[in-house]
């Protein structure tokens, strides 16, 4: 067989792999039409490199994305503020409405037999803010159980004392409606004066006449009082009371009765204010029951706090606890001692019996004391302290003995926190934590 052998390059090029790689084209060599593809023995592109048409999307989607959200949050902060601000337009329309059921205009006047008897200015909040320098501290009168007070003063030179309802009281609308609608009705110059309120969001506010010492309260001014004026206090709770129980058009147990809630004014006379826990009653029911208990421990009567059973009775044992607190200058839970009396009341018992009542006395009151008024006084606050409401006197019974003095007074019995102290135990171990001390809100208590 013959072989036939080709000397041809391009056979050889094209038809044998070489077996070594080309050589790189010299640098003479003219570069590459940009239309012409790259040599498979040529270095290509990396695959990590992104084109430009890429970047430029990837930046686009970033700014949509960015655009997206601001309008989605504005959107929902939109809402937001209208949702709010319907819930605030349904609150001030329920309580509208409970205004016009309760005698109240669109402008807030109630209407008493059908002629105009009182007033309530509705503030507005950017005036209470003026008023009160946006509830600077150094305005603060003290804080009660629903809430703090600021004194404030109007642009036409006014003194007012702004309650501040607290959201975490417990007192909410009801609350509020009864001590806006009470008060208006209650004439009295032993009662507070409302002047209006002010309500912004979930925040209700009610306005009084400024009282020159309610920041100290009259505990805390006993150094200053003589007894003249201790007395005129005692005397001018009771007309208040009585004007409550008996004379006002609604009959009223205020359930609340404490020397917090007795103000007093430039003249030392004493006015009962904050009115949230009282019930009106007609004037042919003497008691009521309620499972809802709600007052001040140390005030609030053993048939009040054990069963739930009210009455104007329950208002004169918080009465006598105020006269013995008065006359001794000493506060009910003010005895902490293992061995010794419960509180005041037992103290005052315990003197009695001993036929020492008279060491009961503040000392500060020895240079003006009248001591016949003064043993007196403490014989009434035993008797309103009784164990049970029906040996306890009636208020207007009470302003009698006050008036006449040779009038003869029963001898008093055991007062409630002896006979019944274990029941009282039980009720102190039961006051919530969250509440400061010596505020009590007793609920769904069995009566025994």
């Amino acid at each position: 067989m013959k072989t036939y052998v080709f000397d041809s390059p391009l056979l050889d090029e094209s038809s044998q792999p070489s077996s070594r790689s080309s050589p790189p084209p010299s640098s003479s060599s003219p570069p590459l039409s940009s239309s012409t593809p790259p040599s498979s023995s040529g270095s290509t592109p990396s695959s990590s490199a992104t084109p430009p048409s890429s970047r430029g999307m990837k930046k686009i989607i970033k700014i949509i994305l960015i655009v997206v959200s601001a309008v989605v949050l504005v959107v929902l902060a939109i809402a937001l503020f209208i949702m709010r601000k319907i819930r605030q337009g349904k609150k001030e329309e329920k309580l509208r409405e409970l205004l016009r059921l309760e005698g109240f205009t669109e402008t807030y006047e109630l209407n008493g037999g059908g002629a105009k008897s009182h007033d309530l200015r509705r503030f507005t909040y950017a005036s209470i803010i003026s008023a009160t320098s946006n509830f600077s501290s150094v305005y603060k009168l003290g804080q009660g159980g629903f809430g703090p007070v600021y004194k404030g003063r109007t642009p036409q030179g006014q003194d007012i004392a702004v309650k501040i309802l607290s959201r975490q009281s417990g007192q909410g609308l009801l609350e509020f409606k009864t001590e806006l609608i009470l008060i208006s009705e209650l004439q009295h110059v032993n009662l507070v004066k409302l002047l209006g309120f002010c309500i912004h969001g979930d925040d209700k506010m009610l306005i009084y006449d400024y009282m020159p010492n309610k920041k100290s309260g009259f505990l805390s001014l006993q150094e200053q009082l003589d007894w003249q004026q201790r007395f005129n206090i005692i005397e001018g709770t009771a007309q208040g009371l009585l004007y409550l129980h008996k004379h006002s058009r609604l009959r009223i147990i205020h359930r609340d009765l404490k020397p917090s809630n007795i103000l007093l004014d430039e003249n030392m006379k004493p006015k009962i204010s904050d009115f949230g826990l009282a019930r009106i009653f007609k004037q042919d029911v003497d008691e009521a029951n309620t499972n809802r208990r709600v007052g001040t421990y140390g005030y609030m009567a053993p048939e009040y706090a054990m069963q739930g059973i009210f009455s104007v009775k329950s208002d004169v044992y918080s009465f006598g606890v105020l006269v013995l607190e008065i006359v001794s200058g000493r506060r009910i839970n003010s005895f902490h001692q293992i061995e010794g009396p419960l509180n005041l009341v037992e103290y005052a018992w315990e003197l009695w019996r001993k036929g020492s009542a008279i060491e009961l006395m503040d000392p500060t009151l020895r240079p003006s004391c009248i001591t016949n008024q003064l043993q007196r006084c403490i014989h009434i606050g035993l008797l309103c302290v009784e164990n049970h409401a029906v040996d306890r006197p009636t208020i207007e019974d009470v302003i009698l003995m006050l008036k006449n003095e040779t009038m003869s007074l029963p001898m008093p019995k055991n007062p409630s926190f002896i006979t019944r102290k274990s029941i009282i135990e039980k009720v102190e171990q039961s006051i919530p934590e969250k509440l400061s001390a010596n505020e009590l809100t007793v609920s769904e208590l069995g009566g025994r």
